[in-house]
């Protein structure tokens, strides 16, 4: 029976994608970003159940890829999606946004086969960069910038596609929320890091993740080696 609960997991967190679609597309973003939400934290307890009940499997990972680009590359491109309708812009211009899911998947497959990324990442991880854009959704139908020059909404999105497709797939160094100990020694980026994100989303809320994630990437290459 183990060794089923880490695909379980995994399937939730398709389930959780599955639902943060339809929300989006209904311009639901606040569901949409809590079961993204949701999506990443079965992401997270489908590889802790496996490594802990030590029953990985290669159908296991061919899944959590499959999960993991409708949750974090589909969905995201669904609620970027909606924005740019909302922006005013025709439905083909619109079609953009499903780059960014285009690139999850392609990130997800250079993952598996890249060994230099167990500790730590190579380009921007899709959890995180999808809940950068699960945030944007909440965000900004709230700032009147949004509603009164939709035109400077829309060049701020389509400015983003391309540069979250480029850091999903680039080789830049990005640390990992992965601790062998939990001593500070070693540990200095990530405690720091956590400490700010905690604070941000003290005063931020929903909005937390929309500056959180551009810290984790300047944190990363402030400190790359």
């Amino acid at each position: 029976m183990k060794r089923y609960i880490p695909n379980m997991l995994t399937c939730s967190n398709l389930l959780c994608g599955c639902l943060a679609v339809y929300f989006a597309a209904y311009d639901n973003f606040g569901l949409a970003y809590a079961f993204i939400v949701g999506g990443a934290l079965f992401d997270f307890l489908d590889g802790f159940a496996a490594r802990i009940l030590g029953v990985s499997s290669p159908i296991g990972k061919e899944l959590d890829s499959l999960a993991d680009d409708i949750t974090f590359g589909l969905a995201p491109s669904m609620i970027l999606f909606r924005l740019l309708v909302m922006c005013g812009v025709s439905f083909e211009a619109s079609f953009a946004a499903f780059f960014v899911s285009a690139f999850s998947a392609l990130r997800l497959a250079k993952f598996n086969l890249d060994e230099r990324q167990t500790m730590g990442f190579l380009g921007l991880p899709t959890p995180a960069n999808a809940l950068f854009f699960a945030s944007l959704g909440v965000m900004l139908p709230h700032i009147s910038l949004f509603s009164t020059h939709r035109e400077v909404a829309f060049g701020i999105l389509m400015v983003l596609i391309p540069l979250s497709c480029w850091l999903l797939v680039s080789d830049i160094p990005m640390f990992a929320l992965k601790f062998k100990s939990f001593a500070w020694r070693g540990n200095e980026v990530r405690y720091v890091f956590l400490l700010l994100s905690a604070v941000l989303l003290a005063l931020l809320g929903w909005w937390a993740f929309a500056t959180i994630i551009p810290l984790y990437i300047i944190v990363s290459l402030c400190t790359r080696s």
